[in-house]
């Protein structure tokens, strides 16, 4: 029975980047996907014969600088395109908002509709790019043992001390005041449009459960600034060939490295031994032992699912089974037989980034209010990119695809269920974005629907949450996933936590599989350790 350094569950980006790192540093690595191919969220679908579009996620530009240079990503061929422009935000009145990386542009251009917001905005953009510069440092260290802090922990905090100290005392009083804060506030405090408040304060609920008005959400967007060059607008880059080809990058560095992967190799269970995981038995009897079982799956699924239920004991499964999922997103590709054409977009350079169908912080709101109620809007807040625009090898010559967030689709509706909703979700979603878009119905030539229970069965996510858990402040930070779990070493002695349920969080990062692999590695020169 060959022992390996560590078993990997699950080939999404965390568990690639976890492989990858372990095997960099000259270990035993396996890791085992229960799909036929890997990525997991980084999929990139095919919409009709030669049309493909991103499955899930769409954007990649919060992926770790660091992780593309130390696992020599681009060698392994991963292009990026990073377009001039961030957001392009439709409004009611035919007119378009356009949010561009260079802050001094979207200035300008924001002159005409407010000179109030043109001054504010460029104050307003250094400001969170200040705030998430600090939480790149919280986002890199592995939280402290709450228990017994070490020595490793308390130079952390002298880091993260020394971090906040640099943004001086004005920004360090910014940065407690407003993590909390609801974003409706926080962009109220500076903009007096309805359109930016609304462009902006959007990406602070995207794939959460929470609204404008939840507390915390501030601190969302600040964390989708962290470590990217994102700034007040968020980013907008994607990777050449869809998000599928960062999946084949990650996992093309793992195997040159020395790594093993296996798809369509579900596993059952996790081995524990005397309380320990030890390995992981596969869907067809085969079983696989490893000196850490590391697991990718979101941590609800893995403490209540994949470990005994004896071993894990009745209060750590209560509180596993209390990690919350509340997924809230759904997901609309669509093959389109030409480019549409948006009221306010002089230009197909302002339809290259985010497109967001989010009018005010009102709008937002109503369509969060439904979901409260277990109903989908009739309103939706969407969030769209045409990535053909970039990368037009994705379709046929004067083909396009567009690909569709609609937030806000509970998992759990008050009637009927999400198969039966299929073709209403996508019905909404056309007509929704049809009237910024006149005539984008008639160019729709095939269509592709994930709903949340898709993503939970698919992708094995429970509740359909695309980050795991909520990112809400109670699973934040040393809370990530739970108070006492949060240091990547999870539940029970010798299983690890690599995945997005981990700290710091959700997103197309790579931090918590990099995080986690610090770890372990760690763990693993400790011979004769308890974890």
């Amino acid at each position: 029975m060959a022992m390996r350094d560590a078993i990997v569950i699950g080939a999404g980006h965390n568990g690639l980047v976890t492989a990858a790192y372990l095997a960099k540093a000259g270990r035993t690595v396996t890791v085992l996907e229960r799909r036929e191919r890997v990525g997991g969220l980084l999929d990139t679908v095919e919409l009709a014969p030669g049309v493909r579009a991103p499955g899930v996620v769409h954007t990649i530009g919060r992926l770790r600088r660091s992780v593309i240079e130390d696992l020599g990503l681009v060698q392994h061929g991963l292009v990026t395109i990073d377009p001039s422009v961030r957001v392009f935000a439709p409004q009611p009145d035919g007119s378009g908002l356009t949010l561009w990386a260079d802050a001094a542009r979207t200035s300008a251009e924001l002159r005409e509709r407010s000179p109030k917001d043109a001054e504010a905005y460029p104050a307003f953009d250094a400001r969170v790019r200040a705030l998430a510069s600090f939480l790149s440092y919280l986002h890199a260290i592995t939280p402290p043992d709450v228990k017994d802090p070490s020595i490793a922990d308390a130079l952390n905090g002298l880091k993260l001390g020394n971090a906040f100290r640099r943004l001086g005392a004005k920004a360090g009083r910014e940065a407690t005041r407003a993590m909390p804060m609801a974003i409706a506030d926080y962009v109220a405090e500076a903009f007096e449009t309805d359109a930016m408040r609304g462009a902006i304060a959007s990406r602070a609920t995207m794939y959460t459960a929470m609204g404008p008005w939840s507390a915390g959400t501030t601190a969302v967007l600040l964390s989708d600034s962290a470590g990217n060059e994102g700034g007040a607008p968020g980013q907008s880059v994607t990777a050449k060939g869809g998000p599928g080809a960062i999946a084949d990058a990650l996992a093309a560095a793992a195997t040159a490295f020395g790594a093993e992967i296996r798809t369509s190799a579900e596993v059952e269970r996790i081995i524990t031994r005397d309380g320990r995981a030890v390995g992981v038995a596969l869907a067809g009897g085969e079983e696989l032992h490893a000196r850490a079982i590391i697991t990718a799956a979101d941590p609800k699924r893995t403490l209540t699912e994949l470990v005994d239920p004896v071993v894990v004991g009745p209060h750590l499964s209560w509180r596993a089974a209390n990690i919350r999922t509340p997924g809230a997103v759904s997901k609309v590709n669509l093959a389109l037989s030409g480019l549409p054409s948006f009221a306010g977009a002089d230009s197909t350079e302002r339809l290259a980034g985010r497109i967001v169908v989010a009018p005010s912080v009102d709008y937002l709101e109503h369509a969060y209010d439904a979901s409260k109620f277990g109903r989908m809007s009739d309103e939706p807040y969407l969030e769209a990119t045409i990535p053909t625009i970039s990368d037009p090898a994705l379709a046929p010559e004067g083909q396009h695809v567009m690909s569709i967030v609609m937030q806000w689709t509970p998992y759990r509706l008050r009637e009927g269920d999400w198969d039966a909703e299929r073709d209403h979700v996508a019905d909404v979603a056309v007509k929704t974005m049809e009237r910024f878009a006149p005539g984008l119905g008639e160019l729709v030539t095939a269509r592709h629907v994930i709903t949340p229970t898709d993503l939970e069965r698919d992708y094995g996510l429970s509740g359909g949450h695309v980050y795991h858990a909520e990112p809400g402040l109670d699973h934040f930070f040393a809370w990530r996933p739970m108070l006492g779990h949060a240091r990547y070493r999870f539940g029970i002695p010798g299983l690890y936590l690599c995945g997005s349920g981990a700290h710091p969080g959700g997103g197309i990062t790579g931090a918590p599989g990099a995080n986690a692999a610090r770890e372990i590695l760690d763990a693993l020169k400790k011979r004769g350790s308890k974890r």
